[in-house]
């Protein structure tokens, strides 16, 4: 007889980036910058990629590098919540 056990929820992803925006509450977008090298020519290439953030407590502001973690969707375009809050940019006067 198997083992009654909650199933897994599997692997999350988890990617680290820099918010370009707060889109409306609740909500910043990441632009995430990934690098690989080129198919054929092995130059490292850099890609960037944006994701709509879930940030419950709107504790992120444009500027700052934030971790970020795949969820369910939670609207149309939120598929991402805000896992913490790494470095906020420093002030210059």
């Amino acid at each position: 007889m198997p083992d009654k056990q909650t199933p897994s929820r599997g692997v999350r992803k988890h990617r680290r980036g820099i918010v370009v925006s707060k889109s409306g509450d609740k909500t910043i977008v990441v632009e995430v910058e990934t690098r690989e090298p080129h198919p054929f020519y092995g130059k490292v290439m850099r890609k960037h990629s944006k994701f709509h953030v879930h940030d419950e407590k709107n504790a992120a502001a444009e500027g700052n590098t934030v971790n970020i973690v795949e969820c369910r969707p939670l609207s149309r375009m939120k598929r991402w919540r805000l896992e913490s809050i790494i470095q906020q940019p420093s002030k210059t006067i």
